[in-house]
């Protein structure tokens, strides 16, 4: 029978039941007596394993007390250890004290041997130096460049050993001068090399003069030798484009520098290690050697209107710096080196001196153009359009204006710009104004030269043609605001795009301070700042402009100029209510003179009620004129028009409401109620310049009132209530008027009371 299945971890009673039975195929009874079986067989297996444990546990008793023993000695044998040890640690501790004073001798030996090995190698050196020396003119005549170079390395060599030597700096010298007198040998075969690009020559000269510490040298004879060819090409350039503008011809001069670029650079990287370096150094060098110089003829060709002529020259210099970064991305992923520092600092210095007086080129070329366009006729109809049409031209200006400043100062040149901005504006607004001066002047002098008699048969308002040509010019100055606005920002948004494109900051340390050549971050082909190199003070003011505009996006750079235009809007608005209100003060000026006022009306007129009255000729004139003035406006206010409207929000017309009235909307309201109040106005301070009043004429002039306060009502406009005043104190009898006293002005009722008592007394 198998009991190694009772140790299983996962051990199962029914299932090694179930297996033992299985195995068997008796009967029912057999079964039985297997079981039995089975069960005796466990029971004897039980006791087996009981018998064991005794017999296991017996002996680990018996066991026990030697493995305590054991332990014991362990113990012992570990604190006899421990012991030990630290006798040990004394006795190192004591040889260490004892032979402290030995190894302090032994240094000073090992460095008394140091020093007498660096002597005797000393004593070599100066011998070898002694040797070299007296073989060196002995190589020098055998004229091979590779001998030559590897006794001065080995006589360079042998002076590092001999730095404390008391003739050290005349041996440098004496060695200086035998590596003169090899590059002096050699000069001309390395003019040939780099002339004809011989390369295995070239990279032979490198080698030697790598090895004798003289590549920089190498490297001017390069500089030198393609340095005269460019020149040569510029002066040739010039002879043959000599009848023609620097803009022309300059181009191409840049084009051949960029090609001269691909060239070299493909030939110098097989024979120096810095071939970006020296490739770049010689663009500079021929920069800046150019004879006549860049700057002198750029100071020429900007003769005359300097502007046009440096944008086109900008343009050609930016074009030359995008092909040499884009030339030498494809080799190099840093352009932060400092060498394309100074090829583009050479290639921007002829035009910076002229970048930096670009606010007033901006403003000078401004004017000039502005002073081309007409904007003032003595005719209404055409002056109008012509301003009309000047505010367009006005932003075109400004909007080219703003393009170059970007093209040729990259946004740095704002504050110029928005100097030269103010100027024109400055000068716009008083065009505009002058023309409206002009206007006003020659109608004013039309009305004077009328007869101030007022035709009985004439109706007002005949020709509305002035004013809705007076509403064109408010139109206009709507539009110019507009526009204004509009261009502010984009100015503003330039500003701050070149404040980000340069990486300056609102008014800290940092922004103030140039961006060093040096920096490891910084595309010197991109990163050209000259503000902050050549010109502090408009820097500063640069990035106080930036600074404000950042901290207040409501800030604006142009607020001068759009103060200026408001009072432009203001006195356009003077001159279309004087055109729209002339002819109605004119009527008006006349009331006081009529005759009707003495007239007695007849027997039967006092007897007549009032509302037999009718309305005189000269107030119906007036209602229906102001009842006309919505019918003119209406091809302004019909549609949309936002110029109209913010030249109406932005300007005032006389005459305003009275403080707390319900606020208007529409154009045509505004217009009615300035007229209507200014109508009232009017009809009041004539009337009280009336002398004297009939019995008859005072209820004529009451009904006259009262029609003119319902045409003004059914427009919707209140009627004055110092009108209402008057035509009150107009009926009532003069016996009533100290009832009234403090509900009308005192004004009112003398004035009338003095009118009427002089014909009623």
């Amino acid at each position: 029978m198998d009991f190694s299945k009772f140790l299983d971890d996962n051990f199962d009673v029914k299932d090694w039941v179930n297996a033992a039975f299985k195995a068997q195929k008796d009967s029912q009874g057999e079964k039985d007596a297997q079981a039995a079986t089975l069960v005796m067989k466990l029971q004897l297996f039980i006791q087996e394993v009981n018998n064991s444990l005794e017999e296991t546990s017996q002996q680990a008793l018996q066991n026990l007390p030697r493995v305590l023993r054991d332990v014991e000695a362990v113990k012992q044998e570990a604190l006899f250890l421990k012991e030990q040890m630290q006798l040990v640690k004394a006795d190192i501790k004591k040889v260490e004290e004892d032979t402290s004073h030995s190894m302090k001798m032994l240094l000073e030996v090992d460095a008394v041997k140091s020093r007498m090995k660096a002597a005797s190698d000393a004593l070599q050196e100066a011998d070898n130096w002694t040797t070299l020396m007296a073989d060196v003119e002995e190589v020098f005549q055998s004229q091979d460049p590779t001998a030559i170079a590897n006794k001065l390395i080995a006589m360079q060599h042998s002076l590092s050993m001999l730095a404390h030597c008391g003739d050290y700096n005349e041996r440098c010298q004496h060695l200086e001068t035998l590596k003169n007198r090899l590059e002096a040998m050699l000069s001309p075969q390395i003019v040939a090399a780099f002339t004809t690009h011989s390369l295995e020559q070239a990279q032979q000269y490198v080698k030697v003069f790598t090895d004798i510490e003289r590549l920089g040298q190498l490297r001017n004879y390069y500089h030198r030798c393609h340095k005269g060819t460019l020149q040569a090409q510029w002066q040739q350039l010039q002879q043959v484009n000599q009848d023609k503008s620097l803009v022309e011809w300059l181009p191409n001069f840049t084009d051949n520098l960029v090609a001269i670029w691909h060239q070299e650079i493909k030939w110098c990287e097989q024979v120096f290690p810095d071939p970006i370096e020296v490739v770049s150094e010689l663009l500079t060098q021929t920069i800046k050697a150019l004879q006549p110089s860049l700057p002198s003829l750029i100071d020429t060709a900007l003769q005359g209107n300097p502007l046009p002529v440096l944008l086109d020259i900008r343009q050609t210099l930016q074009r030359f710096l995008r092909a040499l970064e884009t030339a030498a991305q494809s080799i190099t992923d840093s352009l932060s080196a400092p060498h394309f520092y100074q090829l583009v600092q050479a290639v921007n210095a002829p035009v910076v001196p002229h970048l930096l007086l670009y606010g007033q080129l901006e403003e000078q070329n401004l004017l000039q153009e502005f002073n081309a366009i007409q904007m003032e006729k003595r005719d209404l109809i055409d002056c109008a359009q012509l301003l009309s049409d000047s505010v367009g031209k006005l932003f075109k200006l400004a909007n080219e204006a703003l393009e170059r400043c970007t093209t040729l100062s990259d946004g740095l040149g704002s504050c110029g710009l928005q100097s030269a901005l103010k100027s024109l504006f400055h000068t716009y607004c008083d065009r505009f104004t002058s023309a409206l001066n002009t206007l006003a002047a020659i109608y004013d002098q039309e009305a004077g030269s009328s007869d101030s008699a007022i035709d009985e048969g004439s109706a007002l308002g005949e020709d509305w043609s002035k004013f809705q040509h007076a509403l064109k010019i408010i139109q206009a100055c709507g539009e110019l605001i507009l526009q204004c606005e509009e261009f502010d920002l984009h100015l503003s948004s330039t500003l701050l795009h070149a404040a980000t494109t340069h990486n300056i900051q609102p008014m800290s340390p940092s922004a103030l301070a140039p961006m060093s050549p040096r920096s490891s971050t910084v595309n010197h082909f991109k990163e050209f700042n000259y503000l902050s190199e050549h010109d502090s003070r408009q820097y500063v003011k640069f990035v106080e402009l930036y600074t404000l505009l950042s901290q207040d996006e409501s800030s604006s750079l142009l607020q001068s100029s759009m103060d200026e235009i408001a009072k432009v809007n203001e006195r356009a608005h003077k001159l279309a209510f004087g055109i729209v209100f002339n002819q109605l003060h004119k009527q008006l000026s006349q009331v006081p003179l009529m005759e009707v006022w003495t007239s007695q009306g007849g027997m039967l007129s006092a007897q007549l009620p009032t509302f037999s009255l009718s309305p005189q000729e000269y107030i119906t004139k007036i209602g229906q004129y102001v009842m006309t003035l919505p019918q003119q406006l209406e091809p302004f206010t019909s549609q949309e028009n936002p110029m109209l409207d913010k030249a109406m929000e932005t300007g005032n017309l006389p005459y305003p409401p009275q403080p707390g009235s319900p606020e208007v909307e529409h154009l045509a309201d505004h217009w009615l109620g300035a007229v209507a109040r200014g109508t009232m106005h009017s009809y009041v301070e004539a009337i009280l310049k009336i002398a004297e009043l009939s019995p008859h004429a005072a209820r004529q002039l009451g009904t006259d009132i009262d029609y003119l306060c319902n045409v003004v009502e059914a427009l919707e406009i209140p009627a004055a209530s110092s009108l209402r005043h008057i035509e009150k104190l107009l009926k009532i009898p003069l016996s009533e008027y100290g009832e009234v006293r403090g509900v009308i002005p005192d004004r009112f009722v003398h004035a009338v009371g003095a009118m009427r008592s002089s014909q009623e007394s």
